[in-house]
Protein backbone atom coordinates (compact mmCIF):
# COMPACT_ATOMS: atom_id res chain seq x y z
CA UNK A 1 0.00 0.00 0.00
CA UNK A 2 1.51 3.62 -1.24
CA UNK A 3 0.43 6.69 -0.13
CA UNK A 4 0.30 9.30 -2.94
CA UNK A 5 0.02 13.12 -1.65
CA UNK A 6 -0.19 16.19 -3.75
CA UNK A 7 -1.70 19.31 -3.40
CA UNK A 8 -2.68 22.80 -5.41
CA UNK A 9 -3.48 26.49 -5.46
CA UNK A 10 -6.22 27.27 -6.58
CA UNK A 11 -8.26 31.02 -7.46
CA UNK A 12 -11.72 30.33 -5.14
CA UNK A 13 -12.21 30.60 -1.27
CA UNK A 14 -11.88 27.06 0.34
CA UNK A 15 -16.13 26.81 0.91
CA UNK A 16 -16.26 26.95 -3.10
CA UNK A 17 -13.45 24.46 -3.85
CA UNK A 18 -15.17 21.99 -1.04
CA UNK A 19 -18.84 22.74 -2.74
CA UNK A 20 -17.05 21.96 -5.67
CA UNK A 21 -15.56 18.64 -4.61
CA UNK A 22 -18.81 17.18 -3.20
CA UNK A 23 -20.56 17.00 -6.96
CA UNK A 24 -18.94 13.51 -7.07
CA UNK A 25 -21.31 13.06 -10.48
CA UNK A 26 -19.50 16.30 -11.93
CA UNK A 27 -15.85 14.50 -11.34
CA UNK A 28 -15.48 12.86 -15.12
CA UNK A 29 -15.31 16.26 -16.32
CA UNK A 30 -11.82 16.84 -14.47
CA UNK A 31 -10.81 13.23 -13.33
CA UNK A 32 -9.05 11.55 -15.87
CA UNK A 33 -10.41 7.68 -17.00
CA UNK A 34 -13.89 8.23 -14.87
CA UNK A 35 -16.37 7.77 -16.74
CA UNK A 36 -20.12 7.75 -14.78
CA UNK A 37 -20.04 8.42 -10.61
CA UNK A 38 -23.85 7.53 -9.09
CA UNK A 39 -24.76 8.66 -5.84
CA UNK A 40 -26.29 5.20 -3.96
CA UNK A 41 -27.27 7.46 -1.31
CA UNK A 42 -26.14 10.04 1.13
CA UNK A 43 -22.71 8.72 1.93
CA UNK A 44 -22.17 5.77 -0.89
CA UNK A 45 -21.35 6.44 -4.46
CA UNK A 46 -20.46 3.80 -7.45
CA UNK A 47 -17.92 4.44 -9.87
CA UNK A 48 -17.01 3.31 -13.38
CA UNK A 49 -13.65 4.22 -15.25
CA UNK A 50 -11.49 3.27 -17.47
CA UNK A 51 -7.91 2.42 -16.03
CA UNK A 52 -5.12 1.48 -17.81
CA UNK A 53 -6.85 0.40 -20.77
CA UNK A 54 -9.57 -1.56 -18.45
CA UNK A 55 -13.28 -1.17 -17.26
CA UNK A 56 -13.71 -0.85 -13.90
CA UNK A 57 -15.89 -0.54 -11.27
CA UNK A 58 -16.15 -0.06 -7.69
CA UNK A 59 -17.91 1.80 -4.50
CA UNK A 60 -16.72 4.56 -2.35
CA UNK A 61 -18.20 5.15 0.83
CA UNK A 62 -17.82 9.01 2.73
CA UNK A 63 -16.39 8.46 6.08
CA UNK A 64 -15.39 11.52 7.65
CA UNK A 65 -16.79 15.42 6.45
CA UNK A 66 -16.02 18.36 8.17
CA UNK A 67 -18.10 21.24 6.00
CA UNK A 68 -15.75 23.42 3.71
CA UNK A 69 -12.59 21.76 5.47
CA UNK A 70 -12.30 18.12 5.36
CA UNK A 71 -13.77 15.04 3.14
CA UNK A 72 -12.61 11.62 3.44
CA UNK A 73 -14.05 8.26 1.99
CA UNK A 74 -12.78 4.20 1.61
CA UNK A 75 -13.18 2.40 -1.47
CA UNK A 76 -14.26 -1.44 -1.99
CA UNK A 77 -12.99 -3.08 -5.20
CA UNK A 78 -10.68 -0.46 -6.51
CA UNK A 79 -6.91 0.09 -6.34
CA UNK A 80 -7.63 3.35 -4.64
CA UNK A 81 -8.32 1.99 -1.11
CA UNK A 82 -8.89 5.55 0.47
CA UNK A 83 -8.80 9.21 -0.17
CA UNK A 84 -8.54 12.46 2.25
CA UNK A 85 -8.78 16.44 0.85
CA UNK A 86 -8.66 19.13 3.03
CA UNK A 87 -9.23 22.63 2.19
CA UNK A 88 -7.30 25.54 3.36
CA UNK A 89 -7.89 29.41 3.24
CA UNK A 90 -5.22 31.16 1.67
CA UNK A 91 -7.01 34.17 1.45
CA UNK A 92 -10.62 35.52 1.19
CA UNK A 93 -10.09 34.50 -2.84
CA UNK A 94 -7.38 31.46 -2.84
CA UNK A 95 -7.30 28.39 -1.20
CA UNK A 96 -4.95 25.30 -1.08
CA UNK A 97 -5.92 21.86 -1.48
CA UNK A 98 -4.28 18.93 -0.12
CA UNK A 99 -5.02 15.12 -1.23
CA UNK A 100 -3.93 12.07 0.44
CA UNK A 101 -4.83 8.48 -1.71
CA UNK A 102 -4.27 5.67 -0.44
CA UNK A 103 -2.98 3.50 -3.46
CA UNK A 104 -2.81 -0.40 -3.79
CA UNK A 105 -2.53 -2.03 -7.20
CA UNK A 106 -4.69 -4.82 -7.60
CA UNK A 107 -3.82 -6.33 -10.87
CA UNK A 108 -0.22 -6.69 -12.83
CA UNK A 109 -1.06 -4.51 -15.58
CA UNK A 110 -0.98 -1.62 -12.56
CA UNK A 111 2.42 -2.97 -10.79
CA UNK A 112 4.20 -3.02 -14.40
CA UNK A 113 2.06 -0.48 -16.81
CA UNK A 114 1.01 1.57 -14.51
CA UNK A 115 3.10 1.95 -11.47
CA UNK A 116 2.95 4.52 -8.86
CA UNK A 117 4.83 6.79 -10.41
CA UNK A 118 2.22 7.48 -13.67
CA UNK A 119 -0.52 7.13 -11.20
CA UNK A 120 1.10 10.18 -8.96
CA UNK A 121 1.06 11.94 -12.08
CA UNK A 122 -2.24 11.03 -12.90
CA UNK A 123 -3.64 12.46 -8.98
CA UNK A 124 -1.43 15.99 -10.01
CA UNK A 125 -3.50 16.14 -13.34
CA UNK A 126 -6.51 15.87 -11.81
CA UNK A 127 -6.16 18.27 -9.44
CA UNK A 128 -4.74 20.60 -12.40
CA UNK A 129 -7.93 20.02 -13.96
CA UNK A 130 -10.31 20.66 -11.20
CA UNK A 131 -8.02 23.92 -10.67
CA UNK A 132 -8.95 24.83 -14.13
CA UNK A 133 -12.74 23.40 -13.98
CA UNK A 134 -13.50 25.62 -10.21
CA UNK A 135 -11.70 28.74 -11.48
CA UNK A 136 -13.61 28.39 -14.65
CA UNK A 137 -16.65 28.52 -13.07
CA UNK A 138 -16.54 30.68 -9.98
CA UNK A 139 -15.94 34.56 -10.47
CA UNK A 140 -15.18 36.79 -7.55
CA UNK A 141 -18.11 38.77 -6.56
CA UNK A 142 -18.82 41.75 -8.58
CA UNK A 143 -16.63 40.65 -11.55
CA UNK A 144 -19.73 39.73 -13.92
CA UNK A 145 -21.13 43.23 -14.89
CA UNK A 146 -20.75 44.63 -18.53
CA UNK A 147 -18.82 47.23 -16.92
CA UNK A 148 -15.56 44.46 -16.66
CA UNK A 149 -13.60 44.90 -20.21
CA UNK A 150 -13.90 49.20 -19.70
CA UNK A 151 -10.47 50.58 -17.60
CA UNK A 152 -11.68 52.28 -14.37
Amino acid sequence: MSIIEKSIEVNVPEYKAYAQWMKFEEFPQFMEGVKEVTRLDGKRFHWKAEVAGQAKEWDTEVTEQAADHRLAWTSRGGDIKGLVVTFHPLSSARSNIMLQVEYDPQGVAEHGGEGLEVVSSRVQGDLERFKAFIEKRWRPPGRDTIFDNFPM
